[in-house]
């Protein structure tokens, strides 16, 4: 093939995943790419160069971008980065442009093919390039051990001679990627969880995971879902009674998780100061929407900080990024799944068919131009920020709600059942990934 991927160290001082792993670099090597991983982009994920070099790379330097057909990343690469790419590479990665138009403008001036990575459609075929699920399922798992760490009490009941240890109160808001990791993880530290969501079938995958679901359960409750599996919006009395039992509930808790991130929006207000201000010393609040102006009220993006009363609200930006190690592992096979598809079956040879369902969903920028119809819009006029959205309207991690079967991403504690729900479709479950 004599076509080149390189995968660069991440500039982000903050991020410690990387784009490939020794498992898909042998995979690429397989497809006839020379592959340039840059020194030490592995380290913070435990991946070492000899890793690397045993599974067939090459040891680099950020200069070896210049030689490279295809560039793997995880964050958007920045101005300095995209002068070392040479026009026309192909470049693959998580590149978060809502809002970001001069970066968008960047990347199509350079002349570089830019695929985001968290456009992927939420279809059978794209499961195994699913970047926001691999990531939001992790970072659901991260947040509670965030909470474990905050929370300076045990999580399970211990009866002991000495006296009996209460099981933490966690309360879930927001069932999709994330929610559904979080309630299984803390239910196997034995906590006592609850969750909530506004979509009906919520309800189910709450209790195949052996946790207890809060809503105002009526009729427009139950016809709360659209056939695409989206939440509708609620009327003002209902998101009245809704914040009314969220509220009352909320006081009850000890630890708190906020899921609701919605691509291009700011995040949904969940939890309100007055909420805060009802929770017991000592209690956490772990919020995964901080990085777009957060789910909780008070939450700093990148801090930990205590209200008046003696509350932890959790404000980490890059969740997934603190379990780097096994995040990167999932990435990487996210990004050689997507580049896989880019290999002609004919000449053997990396060919961007750029009428795939997959491309045309996820490439920003192609030939000088910015090409995404959303972001090809926008640079006509000036960025305007988007509406914040009720609470109510959408309580869902990464964007969308989740694909069917994505609660066997959140493995139960023993003796739970896996949820009753039907596969994508007969080839995602024959594949073992519905």
């Amino acid at each position: 093939m004599g076509q080149t991927v390189f995968i660069p160290r991440e500039l982000d001082v903050t991020e410690g995943r990387v784009a490939a792993s020794p498992d898909t670099v042998k995979r690429m090597a397989g497809l006839g790419f020379d592959i340039i991983v840059e020194k030490s982009a592995g380290k913070a994920s435990r991946i070492t160069d000899e890793d690397f070099t045993r599974a067939g790379a090459a040891i680099g330097k950020a200069a070896d971008a210049a030689k490279a057909d295809v560039v793997l990343k995880v964050r958007r690469p920045t101005d300095a980065e995209l002068k070392g790419y040479k026009k026309g590479a192909a470049v693959l990665a998580i590149m978060d442009p809502y809002g970001n138009d001069a970066a968008v403008a960047a990347l199509a001036k350079a002349g570089v093919t830019a695929f985001a990575m968290e456009f992927m459609p939420r279809i059978t075929r794209a499961q195994s390039m699913d970047v926001l699920s691999s990531q939001a399922n992790l970072a659901g798992y991260q947040s509670v051990i965030d909470a474990a760490g905050e929370y300076d009490r045990a999580l399970p009941m211990m009866m002991t001679a000495a006296g009996t240890v209460p099981a933490a109160k966690v309360f879930v808001m927001g069932v999709g990627v994330a929610g559904l990791q979080a309630i299984a993880t803390a239910r196997r530290l034995g906590a006592v969880v609850t969750a909530t969501d506004v979509r009906p079938a919520a309800k189910e995958q709450v209790a195949s995971l052996g946790a207890k679901f809060i809503a105002v359960e009526d009729e427009e409750f139950r016809q709360a879902e659209t056939a695409g599996g989206y939440a509708k919006e609620m009327s003002k009395d209902y998101q009245a009674r809704q914040a009314a039992l969220t509220a009352e509930h909320i006081a009850k808790q000890d630890i708190v998780i906020t899921t609701a991130l919605i691509p291009g929006r700011p995040a949904p207000k969940l939890v309100s100061a007055a909420m805060v201000a009802s929770m017991k010393p000592g209690s956490v609040i772990v919020d995964l929407a901080v990085e777009r102006g957060g789910n909780v009220e008070g939450a700093v993006a990148g801090k930990v900080v205590t209200s008046a009363n003696d509350v932890k609200i959790v404000g980490h930006l890059n969740v997934p990024g603190r379990v780097a190690a096994s995040a990167s592992l999932l990435y990487a096979k996210n990004l050689f799944a997507f580049l896989e598809t880019m290999i002609d079956k004919d000449t053997k040879q990396f060919a961007i068919d750029r009428s795939d369902e997959l491309a045309k969903a996820t490439m920003l920028t192609d030939g000088g131009s910015i090409v995404h119809p959303t972001f090809a819009k926008a640079a006509q006029k000036p960025y305007v920020e988007p509406a914040a959205i009720p609470a109510t309207t959408m309580v869902a991690d990464a964007g969308t709600a989740p694909r069917r079967g994505a609660a066997k991403n959140a493995t139960a504690p023993k003796k739970t059942a896996a949820p009753k729900r039907k596969p994508a479709s007969k080839s995602a479950k024959d594949e073992g990934i519905a």
